[in-house]
């Protein structure tokens, strides 16, 4: 029996902790934190633990596997490409490239190849129908940075170590760890090293979190009223002349307008909105202006309500007034390695408005919310295949129920992953995809989201199963079988044709073009670092990762991208939005729906696509609704009660958990439970965990500048069974 350790990094989330992963003939027998990595692994958790769980999942695709009536068989690999590529291209012929749509989830943005490969697909194919996730909880950030910054991708992130006051807004790092488009490693720790050295941290959370718990002063405003606490703290540094003036006037434009919005919000209707004292507001925005290194910090909590833009805004509003961009202990730009801002202005996929509701894209993709309606209503432009690459979006999106509808009615949908999950019940092909434990990466495009300079190059542990294959590879397959040029570039698909060939000559797989082509040429190509380029052969000797150099400022200004290098702090947008919402009556519950429904997260998940790993619950395979005291008394409920939640748009069952976690007037009920796992060999009842809890989330009202649903401010009525 052979025994090796390989080195690598964990590609579930932002976060890429450093592993240590044992290998026993090619199987995986243990992974722990690689401590000696320099950068990433104090966030090292249970998911990357059990990362293994999911590559020897009993019910893993091995082969590609085609539907047969009630079943599926397996069958070869050109079986499926050939009939996956004359199927859409009878549908491209017949309706135009649109009748082609595809759905990619957060698995997809973890490799450095999928989405690369999946977006030459597309463009081969000339589609405009392309949904992600990100419509779900990251919309939001994206417009606000092209709006702001000039580029959907310049997310600051936090300096830590030197800041003095901690604004900590729908997010709950002592949990999920400080990343979200950001990744500050150990991040929490270090906020709290900094409280005991005299930081204070402020939390506002509907929920008395983890974090909260920690906190010197919780918020516990109403769900969705982010935005109006905001916009009072504005209000109050701008009306008692508490901003920093220089960055006013020179590094920011559109604070005249700022000043003409809040004059015309009275701060005591702001106060009843959000239901916190005015008295509060007033001295935490006090505070924070003070402060001598502050920061507000804004995550996916604020994003997920129809006021969620309105709200994400003003927080980067509140670190520019006040002069925390780009100095210590507010928020910075890092460079990172790669010139990522210079690269996504290359690749801008073209702008395009969706085909019934007429809505743009954001971040090159439409909103999942549209999507069930785009295929189910006819004409020209209507969905007739469908791939879901590493998804799953009838869980993770609203109104699951009408997806899971429309998904039915599909001619050809194929799944691309490990297992058969709820989105692929009606899938006509299953694809295995290959674990991140089974391929090598370079998360080259993500270098500027690090809290200091960083590379590591990810290592495969183990070599996939023979029948799976990588995502890269079925969509160039996809493109040469289709004969439609990868990237729209005529020629492309010949030159690889021939490196295959050459390739297979010369017994050098490296010859083949593929994702290590691209990974050397970014390198190659990459940023100076502290005024030297790095080299392939540094990045493959450092193993455990490899930290640049310091942390520097400065880069912020040179990093902006609109057109007069300025931050724009009022855009015009979000101005009118802001308006619009302040002359609407304050939040109200509907009679029959008196709960809002919220959301928090859990350590031991990951969205939609790790809940069914026994190895992460160790108390258990489901989730709870969360209820306060006084509510739960009211309506009868004990602690473990089965109870129906219900909206007007579906209604789950599942166990009640009293506690003062939450607000009065709110529930909770933790995203990412309810896919239902099939056999799709046949012979075994699907395994299903939890309960889906956005199918009590109504897909139509969106937040009209982000696309997001209210998948944590919809209303619910909660009965005891």
């Amino acid at each position: 029996m052979s025994t090796r350790t390989v080195h690598t990094f964990c590609r579930y989330c932002l976060a890429s902790c450093g592993v240590e992963v044992t290998v026993e003939d090619n199987r995986v027998t243990k992974i722990s934190a690689d401590k000696q990595n320099p950068h990433t692994w104090q966030d090292f958790c249970a998911k990357g633990r059990t990362a293994s769980q999911l590559v020897e999942h009993p019910r893993r695709i091995l082969n590609p596997m085609r539907r047969v009536g009630d079943t599926y068989v397996e069958a070869s690999w050109d079986e499926a490409i050939g009939d996956i590529a004359a199927r859409m291209n009878a549908l491209i012929d017949a309706d135009g490239p649109d009748a082609i749509g595809i759905y990619y989830g957060n698995p997809s943005g973890f490799s450095s190849s999928n989405i690369i490969f999946m977006n030459a697909w597309l463009d081969a194919v000339g589609t405009h129908n392309r949904y992600f996730v990100g419509s779900v909880d990251q919309n939001a950030m994206h417009v606000v940075a092209s709006a702001m910054y000039g580029s959907m991708l310049m997310a600051p992130v936090s300096d830590i170590d030197s800041c003095d006051y901690f604004l900590l807004i729908g997010t709950n790092p002592a949990v999920s760890a400080w990343n979200w488009l950001e990744t500050v490693p150990g991040g929490w720790r270090r906020a709290l090293a900094r409280q005991k050295q005299g930081a204070k941290i402020v939390v506002v959370d509907p929920l008395r979190t983890e974090t909260a718990e920690k906190a010197d002063v919780h918020l516990a405003v109403r769900p969705g009223q982010d935005w109006t606490l905001l916009l009072g703290m504005v209000k109050v540094i701008l009306d008692e002349g508490l901003e920093h003036r220089q960055d006013c006037t020179e590094l920011a434009t559109g604070v005249g307008e700022l000043r003409r919005l809040v004059a015309d919000a009275a701060l005591d209707d702001l106060a009843s909105r959000c239901d916190l004292p005015r008295a509060q507001i007033e001295q935490v925005a006090r505070d924070f202006a003070g402060a001598h290194g502050a920061m507000v910090v804004t995550r996916t909590g604020v994003s997920l309500h129809l006021a969620g833009t309105v709200a994400e805004w003003l927080g980067h509003v509140l670190n520019v007034i006040t002069g925390r961009m780009d100095r210590p202990g507010g928020r910075r730009y890092e460079p990172g390695y790669v010139d990522a801002l210079r690269l996504a202005d290359l690749a801008k996929v073209k702008p395009h408005n969706s085909r019934l509701a007429g809505r743009n894209m954001v971040a090159g993709a439409h909103a999942l919310s549209e999507l069930p309606t785009e295929i189910t209503t006819p004409g020209r432009g209507q969905i007739k295949a469908m791939v879901i690459n590493c998804g799953n979006p009838v869980v993770s999106g609203p109104d699951g129920a009408k997806l899971d509808t429309a998904l039915a009615q599909l001619d050809l949908l194929v799944a691309i992953d490990f297992v058969q999950r709820e989105s692929h019940r009606h899938a006509h092909w299953l694809l295995p995809a290959v674990h991140w434990l089974e391929r090598d990466d370079l998360l080259a495009f993500t270098s500027n989201m690090h809290d200091e300079p960083y590379v590591q190059y990810g290592a495969r542990a183990v070599e996939p199963p023979a029948g799976a294959r990588q995502e890269w590879r079925i969509f160039v397959d996809l493109a040469i079988a289709m004969r439609r040029p990868l990237f729209g570039a005529k020629g492309l698909n010949g030159l690889i044709k021939t490196t295959r060939k050459l390739a297979r000559l010369t017994r050098k797989p490296s010859l083949e073009f593929g994702p290590h082509w691209i990974d050397r040429l970014v390198v190659a190509t990459g940023r100076k670092v502290n005024g030297r380029r790095i080299k392939w052969r540094d990045v493959l000797a450092h193993p455990h990762g490899w930290v640049l150099g310091p942390r520097e400022f400065g880069h912020f200004k040179d990093a902006l991208r609109t057109d007069d290098r300025k931050v724009h702090a009022a855009p015009p947008e979000f101005v009118e939005r802001a308006r619009e919402l302040l002359a609407e009556p304050g939040p109200e519950a509907p009679v029959d729906y008196p709960f809002q429904l919220a959301n928090r997260r859990n350590r031991h998940s990951m969205n939609s696509w790790l809940n069914e790993l026994p190895g992460l619950h160790p108390s258990g395979k489901h989730n709870e609704v969360v209820i306060h005291p006084d509510d739960a008394a009211a309506l009868g409920i004990s602690e473990g009660d089965r109870v129906k939640v219900s909206s007007p748009v579906g209604a789950i069952e599942l166990a009640a958990s009293v506690s003062a976690r939450p607000r009065r007037g709110v529930v909770v009920i933790d995203h990412g439970w309810g896919s239902r796992i099939f056999d799709p060999r046949g012979g075994s009842q699907p395994e299903s965990y939890g309960a889906n809890r956005n199918l009590l989330v109504d897909g139509g009202p969106v937040d009209p500048l982000s696309q997001t649903a209210a998948l944590s401010s919809s209303y619910v009525a909660v009965e005891r069974l």
